[in-house]
């Protein structure tokens, strides 16, 4: 009987290429794939670097019962793609990790830092794509550090971390 491969998983194939591949080990870019399998690279600021720093501490102080991490490699519909920030319980860890490297299940939460090299529409596909593998929550933070919280629609707050502050 003939098995049939997931989008995502067809990209976790072709990551495991990229991953693999020596000349491209030591770009100082993050690296994604679009739903061609083609390499997107995205220069590191400063600035994102450190808005992801306050992300992960606050959120590392606020949610004890998971861990928060920098740039998670996530399979997708649409390609390789890595938030910023992934917060995931203990069990979703070992659930992620049971799909595979890059994983196919999202954490619970994915978290976007807006930078010069994206804009709104490129975070709405992004947030559109966490939500359809499974994370509960997106948040985008804006260039001004405004943080939005999203579900199915916009939020108020998060509801997994409701005392995180509109702002960083």
């Amino acid at each position: 009987m003939p098995t049939t491969t997931t989008p995502a998983e067809k990209h976790q194939e072709r990551w495991q290429k990229i991953v693999d591949d020596p000349l491209l080990s030591d770009l100082p870019y993050k690296v994604e794939t679009n739903r061609r399998g083609q390499i997107v690279l995205s220069p590191h600021k400063n600035r994102h670097s450190r808005q992801q720093k306050l992300i992960l501490k606050r959120l590392d102080s606020l949610l004890q019962s998971g861990e928060a991490f920098p740039e998670w490699a996530l399979a997708t519909s649409e390609g390789v793609k890595v938030p910023d920030v992934i917060w995931a319980s203990a069990s979703r860890l070992d659930e992620m990790e049971e799909t595979g490297d890059p994983a196919t299940l999202a954490p619970e939460l994915c978290v976007e830092v807006m930078s010069e090299s994206n804009d709104w529409d490129e975070a709405h596909e992004k947030r559109a794509l966490y939500r359809e593998a499974g994370a509960e929550e997106v948040w985008i933070v804006e260039k001004d550090g405004s943080v939005r919280f999203f579900a199915d629609d916009e939020l108020g707050h998060s509801e997994l971390a409701p005392d995180f502050p509109q702002s960083i």
